[in-house]
């Protein structure tokens, strides 16, 4: 049998040096220009297609759908909301290790090298199509990148093949000798290759901003209705004006953003639309964004947190939404709560990226502000927020409520299907747990000794916060001044007037809600359904 290697000899003939540092090298360079190549023209494809069908994408979304809730947190946690841009970055540097790699074996093995690549390009495939709002169209970017790769791959390695009957280069012998190749033809191969990828790679982004500006322009010519149902006034004192306290209302740049999106979805708000079906829907509905803007416009403060924030984290902030009620739009469509009858007792929220949010129909039908919201402090949501349309339920942590970019609701039960975290291992149903946050001081500060203010917020959000108290080294508790409520769906600043002594200290701060119960001092983790404890903050007195 003969050796599946191109540079297998006759018998009888002399096997050719094997290569140096040199070709080695230049065969690295080779996998990192062949991946490249790929990327660039995958790209331009996406954009032909749809940009969350890159492989750059596809295979992130991939990773984040198979990632445990525990690795998930600590990227939450170590990143926030750089965490997709440190996904897409490491997916990078693995990609051009293994280019690198791909690129070395095809320098002997350049069938093998090419089966590497196509098999990589399956994978990439594979990711696009199946993620949960894949079509089959999506695997094409990955596939044409993969071929492209393969042609390249094939060409430059064999530009690094020695020529039939060539010498090493002066002071070369046996083993590691890397004269004899076209290093002429490879170097205009691999420019040549590299000039191409970055045109395609150009042409690609130019194309993807062409598609994504009609979005833009959707979204800067939105001209909001005014509320028929305004937000009550922030009161006076709701605002502590504490140097280093979160302010009331959170700007748009500052709210969090926690999702699966490694690209944000850019949609028209002409093209958009919302179906409502399933159970208990007499009459189906669907709706454009115009639509709504005809309906009773009402306007809210409301605040939202992340199952995913740590005892103290920042993954919580409070914004005015502008939106329709979702009650209002169920009822009209036939839907009754179970509490009325209705069959239904799960809304399955679907966005345009695939993700699926499981949120109960009796709260959302229970009276309070649930909303479909199209604005934010003022202004369209921003993409990054979920324009043009998303959820808002007050009272409800955001991944069983707050589904961006909506496209469907479908009623149904939740013994009859599991939205996309609870599948991953989180509960089913996830009340917002009663919380406070010490802002200031600052874990590791040194304020000097007298009066310090302990300053922060606490929420409780469809229950409210009547009491916040702050104790010294595990001491008696302290009752803290509450500034003005807002609203029972708002957070509520707070501040104690520390008589501070020099010297260490710990600080701990827990909150009682509006039905009178306190915030337990039992600390959980995050998963299943949001974390409890009381937040402490260690601080040296000067």
């Amino acid at each position: 049998m003969s050796e599946d290697r191109d540079d297998a000899q006759p018998a009888g003939t002399a096997r050719p040096p094997r290569p140096g540092a040199t070709r080695t090298a230049l065969a690295a360079l080779s996998g990192l220009i062949a991946g490249f190549c790929a990327l660039a023209v995958a790209e331009l494809a996406a954009a032909l297609v749809r940009p969350e069908a890159g492989p750059v994408t596809a295979v992130g979304g991939a990773v984040i759908d198979r990632t445990p809730p525990a690795v998930r947190d600590f990227a939450v946690r170590n990143f926030g909301t750089a965490d997709k841009l440190a996904l897409r970055l490491g997916i990078l540097v693995l990609l051009a290790l293994f280019a690198m790699a791909i690129g070395v074996l095809a320098l002997r093995h350049r069938r093998l090298g090419s089966a590497a690549v196509l098999v990589f390009g399956l994978v990439g495939a594979v990711a696009a199509a199946g993620r949960p709002e894949g079509v089959p169209a999506d695997a094409l970017p990955s596939v044409v990148g993969a071929a492209v790769a393969v042609a390249v791959l094939y060409l430059l390695a064999g530009r690094l093949a020695p020529a039939p009957g060539a010498a090493p280069a002066a002071g070369e012998r046996g083993e590691g000798a890397d004269g004899g190749f076209d290093r002429r033809g490879f170097v205009v191969a691999a420019t040549a290759t590299a000039a191409v990828s970055a045109v395609a790679g150009l042409l690609g982004r130019r194309l993807t901003s062409s598609v994504q500006a009609g979005a833009s322009a959707s979204r800067h010519d939105l001209v909001l209705p005014a509320p028929r149902s305004a937000a009550p006034a922030v009161p006076a004192g709701a605002e502590l004006r504490i140097r280093g306290l979160t302010p009331f209302i959170t700007p748009d740049k500052d709210f969090y953003r926690v999702d699966t999106a490694l690209v944000v979805p850019r949609v028209d708000a002409g093209a958009w639309r919302l179906r409502i079906h399933g159970r208990g829907v007499a009459r189906p509905v669907t709706v454009g964004l115009h639509d709504l803007l005809r309906r009773e416009i009402v306007e809210r403060d409301i605040t939202l947190a992340c199952v995913s924030n740590e005892v103290g984290g920042p993954l919580v902030g409070n914004a005015r939404w502008l939106g329709v009620r979702l009650a209002d739009l169920l009822r009209e469509a036939g839907v009754r709560p179970p509490s009325e009858g209705g069959p239904a007792d799960q809304i399955v929220a679907r966005s345009v990226d695939g993700m699926t949010i499981g949120t109960p129909v009796g709260t959302v039908m229970d009276g309070r502000d649930a909303m479909l919201a199209f604005g934010m402090n003022g202004e369209p949501l921003p993409f990054e927020h979920g324009f043009p349309v998303r959820m808002v339920v007050p009272g409800l942590y955001g991944y069983v409520s707050a589904c961006k970019w909506i496209e469907d609701i479908e009623l149904t039960t939740f013994t009859a299907y599991d939205a996309y975290w609870v599948r991953r291992g989180w509960a089913q149903q996830a009340p917002v747990k009663t919380e406070s946050r010490i802002d200031t001081p600052r874990p590791s500060a040194s304020p000097k000794a007298g009066v310090v203010p302990v300053a922060g917020v606490a929420w409780a959000q469809h229950r409210g916060i009547s009491r916040v108290e702050v104790r010294v080294d595990g001491g008696k508790w302290h009752t803290a001044r509450l500034a003005a409520a807002g609203t029972r769906d708002t957070w509520r600043q707070w501040v104690w007037e520390w008589p501070a002594a020099s010297g260490r200290h710990t600080l701990e701060v827990r909150a009682t809600d509006g039905t009178g119960a306190t915030q337990t001092g039992i600390r959980t983790g995050t998963v299943p359904d949001g974390a409890t404890g009381w937040h402490s903050v260690v601080v040296d007195v000067s």
